[in-house]
């Protein structure tokens, strides 16, 4: 790459000050947006400059939880959540992976503190929020393995730097500046994928582009015993490209720019019900870092607009019919937002900024179906804004780290309306939703103390998520269920505070954490009833169906601990990692019944491990497993859905550095694994075993 014929590192602060901060980040991130090392082990230092669109480390990042993924551990799977999915507590909202889920179950969570649709973490590519601006969920397509450099996961809520939707976290994933990769494969259950990314420097100019497709032919997620004619596979049709082009006008000044393009379109499992979502991600990035007394400054722009449509429908008892209920033919929404930063270093390293995100939004659809035609056509939406400024600062001292930050941000939900129109007599009724307001101040505080090879932190912290225009003011079907929005529904906190320990010795390297995190006013969905029974405006829940509505449903504790261990001895790697929680709601007055109850789809135990072992000198065996304990499909906690261990495998042979092929397997031990319950206790499931063969060229 262009900035690769310089050999020496900075970060925005100065050479001759490098913190410990800096220094471990290195040793855990490839691609930090300005990272230093210091030239004093060269016999003649060269002043070198290193910047990518990637934001730097929060100045006190090393006093909270966090774990990092590289190239290598996100190569193991051909789709990122999976491979993210290595972090325990890590998932989204059910345990169907991006393969087979409606688009808007993607969203992810952290801790498995209340997993959310929505998603109740951030995910940022380069700074720029991946979440869906009218649903929060993430398209995991258009987030390739193969763009991607590393992710890092940091746990509990993100006030300061990451802003509002960090609530149990971030996922902050850095893309790839250099190398050429193409990978094809293809298995069962009709899987065929193919991706190419690469770079290429002209001058001063570096462009990085990537182009992906993927399909399953799928399987049917209901066991053989209990289908029926109206079941039918769950499919998937996806694509996105990507091109980034970077220049940098003087040494440290870069001026990035990103463009993504992606579409999927998937079969929902049930006769005529299907599902299409498309979007277009944009952004434009300037940095430059610390020199001499001069601050550091970074400033990123971005759009995202997005389209999602879909078809609903109810099955018959016997499951040998489907009855439409539902057609969403359209959902266009557009978000935006700007964020800026300035960094600097006196008596502690500091930042200051602001940033804001805007979304914008209307889901059209033909509800109520009766004597075989929908008889409603409904829009709904409205507008979403946060804001906020937050400084944040640390002080490095001797073994010590102490940070603190604080913020305040002012959200809006605004312009609420649902319009309906009678399709037979064209009347109209219409209803607008009073805009709400307010102002959230946030703060987090770490401490850090290191003992040579082991260390000791402990954190505090609160953030919190507002809602998306999704469950603010669209209702939803699945299956026979029907879930109501709620124009009232107001943001949701999380507050928290944890100790931690950790450290290496020899090959091992090892950490752990014992938090306690409290979600305040949880949006959740709350049975209210069950079918047979007609919803004005929405149709009828048939038997055997579920009526529910969002709430801001009092609070969710979740004390907890969670670990990593780790053997490298290059080229042998050994990850285990462990999250056990005791989750608990307290409805409150919204939703007394569900007091004492397990959020849903929340398991109290996941323990994960991976391997990566060579054979031989061309021939190297990877593996992963992750297990957790049963989840509720719904919040009374009459759903269960059994333990589920997932054991995945691959095999790579390298006939040169360049060229190689594989042989992978997920779900090797084929197990029936839970992913959700119907009211009248059928199981739909996960995929069975999957085998994949593929090559893979690198240049």
């Amino acid at each position: 790459m262009f900035f690769l014929s310089k050999i020496n590192r900075f970060c925005l602060y100065p050479p001759c000050q490098i913190s410990q901060a800096c220094a471990m980040s290195l040793k855990a991130r490839a691609l930090l947006l300005f990272a230093a090392f210091g030239g004093a082990a060269l016999a003649q230092p060269i002043e070198t400059i290193v910047v990518t669109a990637s934001p730097p480390d929060p100045v006190g990042a090393r006093a909270f939880s966090a774990v990092t993924l590289d190239t290598r551990a996100l190569a193991a799977a051909p789709q990122l959540d999976v491979a993210l999915s290595q972090v325990p507590g890590l998932s989204l909202f059910r345990r169907n992976s991006s393969l087979s889920a409606n688009p808007t179950t993607q969203g992810v969570s952290l801790r498995a503190i209340a997993p959310s649709g929505a998603g109740r973490a951030l995910v940022t590519l380069d700074g720029v929020p991946q979440n869906d601006p009218f649903g929060g969920w993430v398209i995991w397509s258009a987030l390739p393995p193969e763009d991607i450099a590393e992710a890092e996961v940091v746990r509990g809520a993100g006030a300061g730097p990451y802003g509002a939707g960090a609530l149990t976290g971030v996922i902050g994933l850095k893309e790839k500046r250099e190398g050429f990769e193409i990978a094809a494969s293809g298995g069962a259950l009709g899987l065929r994928r193919i991706a190419a990314s690469g770079g290429i420097d002209i001058g001063k100019l570096a462009l990085f582009a990537s182009a992906v497709k993927s399909a399953s032919d799928g399987w049917v997620p209901i066991a053989p015993a209990d289908r029926g004619a109206a079941d039918s596979k769950l499919t998937l049709d996806s694509g996105s490209v990507s091109l980034r082009a970077e220049w940098e006008p003087q040494s440290g000044t870069l001026i990035s720019a990103r463009a993504s393009v992606y579409r999927e379109a998937r079969h929902s499992g049930l006769a005529d019900t299907a599902s299409r979502t498309d979007g277009v991600i944009a952004s434009f990035t300037a940095a430059h870092p610390i020199s001499g007394d001069d601050l550091g400054w970074r400033a990123q722009f971005w759009l995202h607009t997005s389209d999602f449509a879909q078809t609903s429908a109810t099955i018959s008892l016997d499951r040998a019919t489907a009855t439409p209920s539902n057609e969403q033919y359209a959902t266009p929404a557009t978000g935006w937002g700007a964020n800026a930063a300035l960094r600097g270093q006196a008596f502690l390293d500091w930042e200051i900024g602001a940033d804001f995100r805007a979304a914008r939004g209307n889901a059209k659809e033909h509800a109520a179906y009766s004597a075989g035609a929908f008889t409603l056509n409904r829009v709904s939406g409205g507008d979403t804004l946060t804001g906020g400024l937050y400084l944040e600062g640390a002080r490095h001292k001797d073994e010590w780290l102490i940070t603190l930050g604080l913020r305040a941000d002012a959200w809006q939900s605004s312009n609420g309306h649902v319009l309906q129109t009678d399709i037979a007599s064209t009347a109209v009724t219409r209803t607008d939703w009073e805009a709400k307001t307010g102002v959230l101040p946030t703060a987090r505080l770490g401490i850090r103390r290191d003992f040579g090879g082991f260390y000791l932190r402990a954190a505090a912290y609160e953030g919190f998520r507002a809602p998306s225009l999704n469950e603010l003011y669209r209702p939803f079907r699945l299956g026979n269920n029907l879930t109501q929005a709620n124009p009232a529904l107001s943001p949701e906190t999380l507050y928290g505070a944890e100790i931690g320990a950790g450290g290496a010795f020899d090959a091992f390297s090892f950490d752990v954490t014992l938090f306690w995190n409290r979600l305040h006013r949880a949006i959740t969905n709350v049975t209210v009833g069950q079918g047979p029974v007609i919803v004005p405006g929405a149709g009828m829940v048939p038997p055997g169906g579920l009526l529910i509505q969002r709430r801001n449903a009092g609070d969710i504790n979740a004390p907890g601990i969670e670990g990593n261990l780790t053997y490298t001895a290059d080229p042998v790697r050994l990850r285990f990692g462990f999250a056990f929680l005791d989750q608990r709601v307290h409805g409150g007055s919204e939703a007394p019944q569900i007091t004492g109850k397990r959020p849903v789809q929340a398991p109290r135990l996941t323990l994960t491990s991976g391997l990566d072992l060579p054979l031989t000198r061309d021939l190297t065996l990877g593996a992963t497993l992750r297990y957790e304990t049963k989840r509720y499909a719904d919040d009374a906690n009459t759903l269960v859905l059994g333990s589920a261990l997932n054991l995945g495998a691959r095999l790579d042979y390298a006939f040169s550095e360049s060229f190689g092929v594989f042989v992978s397997a997920d779900n090797l031990l084929n197990a029936r694994i839970a992913t959700t319950q119907s009211a009248d206790g059928l199981n739909s499931y996960d995929a069975p075993r999957t085998i994949s063969v593929g090559l893979t060229f690198r240049g």
